[in-house]
């Protein structure tokens, strides 16, 4: 059974976690006027990037851990979602220009940069990043191995740092996309996901032996944690991917406006 006071305690987990929230504060404090001079202490930026630190670790480090490991695919399923959508959002969001031009900004990175960042690309690792993990294969080979584990959630959050990219960047050099190029890859991610969800969700069979010899946690059997699981999986980025629409149209309206005021008065 799931012991609920267990939190994963293991030096390469907080070890990474306090390393990156050591440097993002040298980076914006001792060092900021290196990077940026005059610039201010970007205080609620820094929320947000602490908070990601502090999501990635509930979504890996607590007991939903253990229950995605061991037992559930919908708890599975949940941390994957903590990680791709709030971990990955306010990290990005909590970044601040000056923060990855030394990277952005060189000349001898941009042509490498200017092909990963193209929102084609990024959609494209996305997609494939979470289609190759969902094999079965895959999946339960990480169930089964540990660093193959951990592997597969740092790839996640990559991932995810790639599709955000496009709708979030922090950088001048590769800004986000323009609103028109964003409301067309967010439905276009959506569907190049639809056959990872349908093939969870529709499969008349258990995919991953895992969880079908599991001990049963809940009420759910094994064929119904898998529906759930491909529920969530698609319903969650349905929801999220139209709430980013959402903002990309009302933004888009806004400029619109600006430059053509009189369109906004008939």
């Amino acid at each position: 059974m799931i012991d609920w006071t267990h939190w994963h305690n293991e030096p390469f987990l907080i070890g990474g976690l306090i390393f990156l929230g050591w440097l993002y504060a040298i980076l914006t404090g001792p060092w900021r006027e290196r990077l940026a001079p005059g610039q201010s202490y970007p205080r609620s930026q820094a929320v947000m990037f602490y908070s990601a630190l502090v999501i990635f670790y509930l979504a890996v480090g607590s007991p939903l851990d253990q229950a995605g490991e061991r037992f559930l695919l919908s708890a599975h399923m949940l941390q994957h979602q903590l990680i791709l959508y709030p971990a990955a959002i306010l990290f990005l969001l909590g970044l601040p220009d000056w923060l990855v031009r030394p990277v952005t900004g060189r000349p001898a990175l941009q042509p490498v940069l200017r092909i990963l960042t193209n929102p084609v690309v990024c959609g494209a690792i996305y997609t494939a990043t979470l289609t190759v993990w969902h094999l079965p294969e895959f999946y339960d080979l990480a169930l089964q191995n540990r660093p193959v584990h951990i592997a597969e959630h740092f790839m996640f959050f990559g991932a995810a740092l790639f599709y955000w990219w496009p709708l979030l960047s922090p950088s001048r050099e590769f800004p986000p996309a323009s609103h028109a190029w964003q409301m067309l890859y967010l439905p276009a991610v959506l569907i190049a996901m639809t056959p990872v969800f349908a093939y969870i969700t529709f499969s008349p069979d258990v995919l991953y032996p895992t969880y079908e010899f599991a001990p049963r946690i809940t009420s759910l059997s094994a064929a119904a944690d898998q529906l759930l699981a491909g529920a969530m999986m698609k319903l969650v980025g349905m929801g999220v991917a139209i709430l980013a629409f959402g903002v990309s149209f009302y933004r888009w309206y806004q400029t619109t406006e600006k430059k053509h005021p009189a369109l906004g008065k008939r």
